[in-house]
């Protein structure tokens, strides 16, 4: 791997109580040799770096786009926390904090329809975010929501998270996002705003969004902020594409599952927010891994503290 720096070489200790593990979580998400030969090395290497010098309890942020692979790498930083410290990890998405279908509603026809659709601002329970945090954060055991993407809804009943934990790990594709300047609003960025959001009242909305304390006490209370900088939106439509190939190939040809044209528009509801996000949080985030457009992890920095 190029361009890696050296403070996230790969700690022996580390790399002696969590590879194995690491290398088979790999292989329960079928992941394929060589992913797993490029994942794991970079994983440990994080992992090694967060476990320098964190606090207890502590809260890790982990932002891409969508496709970018923030679940999976969220999910191995789990494994490898667990295994190399012991440390007890709850890990958070911001998906299952989506407002309700019937809530999505009421806002879709109170203040636009585009928010009907989830995925930005303004479409999740911050405020209930907040507090799951901050309740694991003091130490207490708390139900947090789950979000079933195949329904479009919250699952009936909350998850239980035991407490105390020494580690909340929050992942997103927004996660961390900020507003832009009104001026770059005026203009719409692609054809779902010109023909949808001809007069930008839901881009306005979704920014203002942004700005509320609900979404800035989350996004600003990192202890460490992780971001994955993918090539650009070109890569975000072929890696949602293929995991809707994926999804066809197992599940067939049902009504959830999209085609090109249908990734192509529902990736336009989040682009604004990526492409501001690929400006700004390279400057932001504690760490940044670089994705090529093979999907691998080609580069990394770490920003002096």
């Amino acid at each position: 791997m190029s361009n890696w720096p050296d403070e996230l070489c790969v700690d022996p200790e580390v790399e002696a109580a969590a590879r194995a593990a690491l290398e088979s979580t790999c292989a329960t998400m079928r992941l394929s040799d060589a992913e797993t030969a490029a994942l794991v090395p970079a994983v440990l290497g994080l992992a090694s770096w967060l476990l320098k010098d964190l606090s207890k309890p502590a809260v890790i942020g982990l932002a891409g786009s969508q496709g970018s692979g923030k679940s999976t790498i969220a999910e191995l930083l789990e494994v490898a926390f667990v295994q190399a410290r012991g440390m007890r990890v709850a890990r958070l998405s911001i998906d299952d904090f989506y407002l309700t279908h019937a809530e999505r509603e009421v806002l879709g026809n109170e203040v636009h329809p585009l928010l009907r659709t989830r995925g930005v601002a303004g479409t999740h329970d911050m405020e209930l975010m907040g507090a799951v945090i901050d309740g694991l954060v003091r130490g207490e055991t708390v139900r947090t929501p789950r979000f079933d993407k195949a329904v479009d809804d919250r699952e009936p009943e909350p998850e239980t998270i035991p407490g105390p934990v020494d580690l909340v790990i929050v992942e997103g594709w927004c996660v961390g996002a900020r507003p832009e300047p009104e001026a770059g609003l005026v203009d719409p960025i692609n054809d779902l705003e010109a023909q949808e959001d001809e007069n930008g009242q839901w881009r306005r909305h979704v920014n203002e969004r942004l700005s509320d304390a609900d979404y800035r006490q989350v996004f600003d209370g990192f202890s460490r902020f992780v971001f994955l900088q993918v090539p650009g939106m070109d890569s975000v439509f072929n890696w949602r594409l293929r995991q809707e190939e994926m999804l066809r190939a197992r599940a067939g040809d049902k009504s959830g599952v999209m085609d090109a044209a249908g990734v192509r528009r529902f990736i336009m509801h989040y682009e604004r927010i990526t492409r501001n996000m690929l400006a700004e949080l390279p400057d932001v985030a504690d760490v940044v891994l670089r994705m090529n457009e093979s999907h691998e992890i080609e580069s990394a920095s770490v920003k002096t503290r």
